[in-house]
């Protein structure tokens, strides 16, 4: 079974394998060892073993994930101690010996994690899980990642011998964990690894940086040596020219944070004051070192770089993710002490940045580190309060200055040397860090007073001129001309230079969207100002956006970020003017943010620049007022986004959202039509509404255990430290919809957009309906169609009675069209709203039963269904009696001139019942309606009349499904109507009880009951509130729960209120249900159409042929009084009686007698001969008869008599035909059968008797072609009947021609 190819199959093997301990204890043996860490594990590595199972609940778990986590903890513990940990070791050694997926390796570490506490791995152990750990990193998937190795470090704590590792060790351990993903201050696994470190510290193998030997260990031992050993530059160590590494940095800080918090769990007690004193026994060194940096100008390089990487790692790790960062006292003792060394930091940071010390391409490391710790400090000072006089701020002029003088040091024609160009890309990134801490920190903009040559100078940087390369001095390189002249060199002095020039580019360009988005209200300069510009870059948009299409062609990806910036604000200003240059920086963009892959760090960034460039507010009005090719481009790009989100998913999040929070931005602006360019993209919110793709299973199965993980919450670290990007493609609905939420409908703008946009909609559904015939249940057509009509019910209270009116047409139709159920409840729910908020559209309503039956099929049960909710419809319908008698004298005229409205149908139903056949339906009140169209308007008692009508007419349909619903509807009619007093319908009283009394006591037929009360039982009839339940919750969660929808469309209320870029729009009433509509479970009823699920036929002309009772009757009213004779009865129905005479009574059966009587009376024979009349009680007769022995003579002729019956029917000139096999039997399709015959049929065993046999005319058999000689006697019997009547009317046939 691990070995079939068929993985349902190999899945069931491995959870049968699984489960064998759940059940018994087997006994240890290593060959079972080495299955499990063999083949066992070979196959687990398959990630579609862990998908769900069927109607298992998203984000549950795997089944297998929980059998094996269930069977690990039980076989580990069932190992013989020697053997254990060998087992664990080996175990892991398997999970790092091959690269695993995200799913399988995540329940693996889940697995390993729940462990029970033992001493089973040492040094070994604990670098086969860092092994592990390095598999882990190659996944995409960043939570199933980080979650991974939380539980890898849990599994670390649980299952090492502390005994047998140092504090050395685990330092390493945790240094292969991403911190950004995994371990942060503030989660419960920092906690526990706190706790786990303060039990253990005294028992840690002795490390070699903790003391000398025989010195007990203690963490804060180790750290304090950790930190001195860091900080310290030994006298023999080489300096280098390149940067240390951060590894060791990222080390200490960790470590020291780590060492505090254990610190603090040894004292009951919060004390700022103990705090402060342990991180001052830790971070002496380092705050030494760093008070004298400003003084000390022959302090090592190396220690002053491990310094400042130190500093920033405890700056950005300190801080605690979660809820616990309000009061947090380490963060905010470390912070006030590093502020006591920015002096003499923020004065080396000057000196080193400004005073050429900066010489090669290896120190502009140096220069980013620099900037880092300015940039922690500045934000750090500004927290702390901007104070006048404070260290940052007497450095930040000083540097703008410096960095301005060095870039504007004049060329003097020598050539460049190396020192001479670090610096000026040293200045330029120093001047980009500083507009960027501007744009930050607004207050530090205030504090400016020298802005004006600042922006000057920036403004008039060469923006097309190539930082050149220096010459070497020892021999010349490989000159490549560029287009503006300079030259780019290759030469072995300067390694890296290409990076260097693109980092000064893009520097260059972070100053200049800095400088363009100060002066963005500045208007454009005109040809005759251009010797006259203040600040060239800003007054010559078409020349600043030329050069930065230029740039965009040398600089690589993860640098164009400020060059979109740049565009976004130059574009806006040209659109009118330059359109064609606009659309080439269109295209450009797309074509650079279209061949980017799917990284974290390059992709996303640029993706949102590039949003926020070409889909801008003021773009997308210039180019909608315009209507030029820019708005068609623009148009295009939206497509090609949508079209790539399929693909890369979240890339949609990022356009909707950014559009919607734009517009949202401009509505609430002074100008009041600043809103009306939306319009001309309500396509983009059309797809949104309706956006979501059908994933792949591997796809879904990566959904389901990241939705599995988010449910642990808290549990997990990783839920707390990664940020949730909700690229999810359910946030793309939720952004729409909670936009459409907040448009007003009294702003004329927002309401026509609105209303364009539901048009829209209804045309999707109807496009969608017209492409496809044939559809699936949660095929992606059947979910765009469910996706339209919910945002049609969010949009619903934002129509009037004008627009309806221009729509309801649309959306009856929709009632016609063949659905899946979910798109059913919505279309009935959004019908009852209409009705119930605007009753004139009553006439309408009332029009779709009038049609035929053949062409409503079953989407009758669509409108049936409205009608069961007529309590809401009614509310609305004001009680005025005055001025309206002579529309209710002229309603009972009609009455009286269309009697089978209201008598024929009542009477039939009671005599019928719910399986009597029924002739085509009449128009009810239509002809009312269109003669006083008012009536209704007027009294709810006269819609209740046309309800109990209507569904008394279809009541008598020939589908049973349709009968249910009608029955359904007349019942929650009826109940109305004796909760109103409405005397005027007493009339009915006694037919309307009778059926549904009948309804309620159906017995016999099959499954007819239960369906009876499953769909009373169905929560649209019962529960469901079309009015309290209108919210959120239903629309998006509960309604496709319990409708049976696939669970990737169920939006849960917490999506809606966890997505809060877009503000939410009203209270709680309007996200909450107000029934208990959200605590039932989804029934075994389901509103559907016949065929549907399967498909529909591919054309609407197949839909012809459906099934339809034949009604050999006319339509006139039956009486309810059974004791007529016969004859009687049949001439009323104007029924034909045959000369047939069917004799059975040698028939033991009920069964067969019961079916012979139907086919019988369906073929009209003149009489069914039976042994005994008592047989007709018999329910076994009664359900195969279905009621035939109402409608057929029935005379008892005992077995006895038979001989003396027959020859009385000689007699009277009947030919007695007997259904045997005899030597001298004539056959069935060579007979011809005289219209007055006889047919006897046999015993069930015996057949007819030898001394009957005698009495017969003639014997007919039945042609076989099989093996088996013989019929059922009612099969043989319904076969002889059938072929008697069929040359009856073709004689009669022949007679009439």
């Amino acid at each position: 079974m691990f070995e079939s190819e068929n993985k349902i199959l190999t899945k069931e093997g491995v959870i049968h394998f699984l489960e064998l301990y759940e059940v018994k204890s087997l006994p240890y043996s290593p060959e079972l060892s080495e299955f499990v860490t063999g083949p066992l594990m070979d196959v687990l590595s398959e990630s579609c073993l862990y998908s769900r199972s069927p109607g298992q609940l998203l984000g549950s778990g795997s089944p297998l994930g929980l059998k094996l986590q269930k069977f690990l903890v039980t076989y580990v513990s069932l190992l013989p101690e020697e053997t254990k940990s060998h087992f664990l070791l080996k175990f892991i050694q398997r999970m790092a010996g091959r690269h695993w997926c995200a799913v399988p390796v995540f329940f693996l570490s889940k697995a390993l994690a729940s462990m029970p506490r033992c001493k089973a791995l040492g040094g070994e152990g604990l670098l086969a899980l860092r092994d592990v750990l390095q598999c882990t990193m190659i996944t995409h998937q960043v939570l199933l990642r980080g979650a991974a190795q939380c539980y890898l470090l849990q599994t670390a704590m649980r299952l090492v011998d502390v005994e047998k590792i140092s504090l050395s060790d685990v330092a390493a351990f945790l240094m292969s964990l991403r911190q950004e993903e995994s371990l942060a201050r503030g989660t419960v696994l920092w906690t526990e690894l706190c706790d786990w470190l303060r039990v253990n510290e005294r028992y840690f193998r002795q490390s070699s940086i903790s003391g000398s030997e025989g010195q007990e260990t203690s963490l804060k031992a180790y750290v304090k040596n950790l930190v001195q050993e860091f900080v310290k530059s030994p006298g023999w160590e080489r300096e280098s020219d390149f940067m240390p590494d951060w590894l060791e940095a990222r080390l200490t800080s960790l470590m020291v944070l780590l060492a505090v918090d254990v610190e603090g769990m040894k004292t009951q007690f919060s004390e700022k004051q103990r705090t402060q004193n342990v991180l001052r026994i830790f971070l002496d060194p380092l705050l030494d070192a760093l008070g004298k940096l400003g003084t000390n100008a022959y302090m090592p390089l190396l220690k002053t770089d491990r310094c400042l990487q130190l500093l920033v790692r405890l700056l950005h790790s300190c801080v605690p993710r979660g809820s616990s960062d309000q009061d947090d006292e380490v963060s905010a003792v470390l912070q006030t002490s590093v502020m006591s060394a920015a002096e003499s930091v923020s004065q080396f940071v000057l000196r080193r940045l400004t005073m050429n010390e900066l010489q090669s391409v290896a120190d502009l490391d140096r220069c980013q580190l620099y900037l880092k710790v300015l940039a922690e400090l500045t934000s750090l000072q500004v927290k702390l309060g901007w104070k006048a006089g404070n260290p940052i701020r007497r450095v930040i002029s000083p540097l703008k200055n410096a960095c301005i003088h060095h870039l504007q040091d004049a060329e003097d024609g020598k050539e460049p040397t190396l020192g001479h160009q670090v610096q000026r890309v040293v200045s330029m990134a120093t001047l980009a860090a500083l507009c960027e801490a501007v744009d930050q920190h607004p207050v530090l903009q205030l504090e400016s007073p020298d802005a004006e040559p600042v922006d000057r100078f920036l403004s008039t940087l060469p923006l097309r001129q190539m930082l050149q390369k220096p010459r070497s001095e020892e021999q010349n390189g490989c000159v490549h001309p560029l287009e503006n002249g300079s030259v780019l060199e290759e030469s072995p002095s300067s390694p890296g230079w290409g990076k260097t020039v693109a980092q000064y580019l893009h520097d260059q360009w972070v100053c200049l969207a800095f400088l363009l988005r100060r002066h963005r209200p500045l208007n454009p300069a005109t040809e005759s100002d251009v010797q006259e510009c203040f600040l060239p870059a800003v007054e010559m948009p078409a020349q600043t956006l030329r050069s930065a299409l230029d740039v965009l062609t040398v600089l690589p990806a993860d640098r164009i970020l400020p060059v979109f910036r740049c565009m976004e604000v130059l574009v806006p200003q040209l659109l009118t003017s330059e359109e064609s240059l606009c659309i080439e920086a269109f295209d450009m963009a797309w074509k650079i943010i279209s061949s980017l892959g799917n990284t974290q760090l390059t992709f996303w960034p640029n993706l949102k620049a590039f949003v926020h460039f070409v889909f801008g507010h003021e773009i997308l009005a210039i180019a909608a007022k315009l209507k030029g090719q820019a708005y068609f481009r623009i148009k295009e790009i939206m497509c090609k986004i949508i079209e790539m989100s399929t693909i890369k998913t979240g890339v949609f999040n990022i356009l909707i959202r950014h559009c919607c929070r734009s517009w949202l931005a401009a509505a609430s602006g002074v100008s009041q039509g600043s809103f009306s360019s939306a319009k001309g993209y309500s396509e983009l919110v059309l797809e949104a509404c309706v956006f979501g793709t059908v994933f792949r299973r591997d796809q879904r199965l990566i959904q389901d255990v990241q939705t599995f993980i988010e449910n642990l919450g808290q549990d997990c670290a990783a839920n707390i430290i990664i940020e949730n990007t909700k690229r999810e493609d359910y946030y793309v609905r939720i952004c729409a919809v909670k936009f459409l939420c907040l448009l007003d409908d009294s702003d004329i703008s927002h309401k026509l957009f609105l209303e364009d946009l539901a048009i829209k909609l209804l045309d999707k559904d109807e496009s969608a309906s017209r492409s496809r015939t044939r559809y699936h249940e949660n095929s992606l057509q059947h979910r765009v169609k469910n996706r339209v009509w919910q945002t049609l019910l969010v949009l619903f209270p934002r129509f009037d009675q004008n627009f309806l009116n221009g729509i309801i047409d649309k959306i009856f139709h929709a009632g016609f069209t063949n659905n899946q159920a979910s798109i059913k409840y919505f279309i009935e729910w959004i019908i009852i709203l209409i009705l119930h908020k605007f009753p004139q559209f009553l006439p309408k309503f009332w029009d779709c039963f009038s049609y035929g039956e053949e062409k409503l099929k079953t989407s009758i049960c669509t409108f049936l269904s409205v009608l069961s909710h007529l309590d809401i419809i009614v509310q609305n319908i004001p009680e005025k009696e005055r001025g309206h008698a002579a529309a209710i004298t002229k309603m009972r005229t009609l009455e009286t001139v269309f009697p089978e409205t209201f008598v024929s149908a009542t009477e039939l139903i009671c005599m019928g019942g719910s399986c009597s056949p029924m002739a085509r339906p009449v128009k009810g009140l239509s002809e009312l309606v269109t003669a006083a169209p008012s009536v209704l308007h007027v009294h709810p008692k006269l819609v209740l009349k046309q309800a109990l009508t209507t569904a008394l007419q279809w009541c008598l349909s020939h589908n049973f499904s349709v009968r249910l619903y009608a029955l359904v509807a007349l019942k929650k009619a009826w109940h109305l109507c004796k909760a109103l007093q409405f005397e005027e319908c007493d009339a009915w009283t006694t037919v309307i009880e009778c059926s549904l009394s009948q309804a309620e006591n159906m017995h016999g037929a099959g499954n007819a009951r239960k369906n009876w009360q499953r769909i009373q039982d169905h929560f649209f009839f019962s529960t469901f509130h079309p009015l309290k339940d209108y919210c959120l919750e239903t629309i998006f969660y509960t309604l496709p729960r319990l409708s049976g929808i696939t669970e990737e469309e169920w939006i849960t209320l917490d999506k809606f209120t966890s997505f809060t870029d877009i503000p939410s729009s009203a209270g709680p009433q309007w996200y909450l249900s107000g029934s208990a509509l959200g605590e039932l479970s989804p029934g075994d009823w389901s509103q559907q159409d016949r065929g549907y699920t399967l498909g529909e036929a591919d054309s609407q002309s197949e839909w012809a042929d459906v099934q339809k009772k034949i009604i050999p009757w006319g339509h006139k009213a039956l009486e309810s009084d059974l004791e007529l004779m016969l004859q009687d009865r049949a001439a009323k129905l104007g029924k034909s009686i045959s000369r047939l005479i069917v004799v059975a009574s040698l028939i033991d059966k009920p069964t067969n007698l019961g079916g012979l009587c139907r086919t019988c009376e369906v073929f009209g024979a003149a009489v069914l001969v039976v042994g005994s009349l008592q047989c007709v009680g018999d329910r076994q007769f009664q359900h195969l008869s279905v009621s035939a022995e109402q409608w057929l003579p029935l005379v008892e002729v005992r077995p006895a008599q038979l001989t003396d019956y027959l020859q009385q029917k000689k007699a009277e000139g009947y030919t007695v035909i007997g259904v045997e096999q005899t030597a001298q039997s004539s056959d069935l399709a060579q007979y011809r059968f005289p219209e007055k015959s006889l047919l006897l049929l046999g015993n069930e065993r015996e057949g007819i008797p030898a001394n009957l046999i005698q009495q017969l005319d003639v014997c007919v058999e039945i042609p076989q072609q099989g093996i088996i000689r013989s019929l059922n006697v009612h099969v043989s019997g319904a076969l002889l009947i059938w072929e008697y009547t069929r040359q009856q009317l073709l004689r009669c046939a022949e007679l009439a021609s």
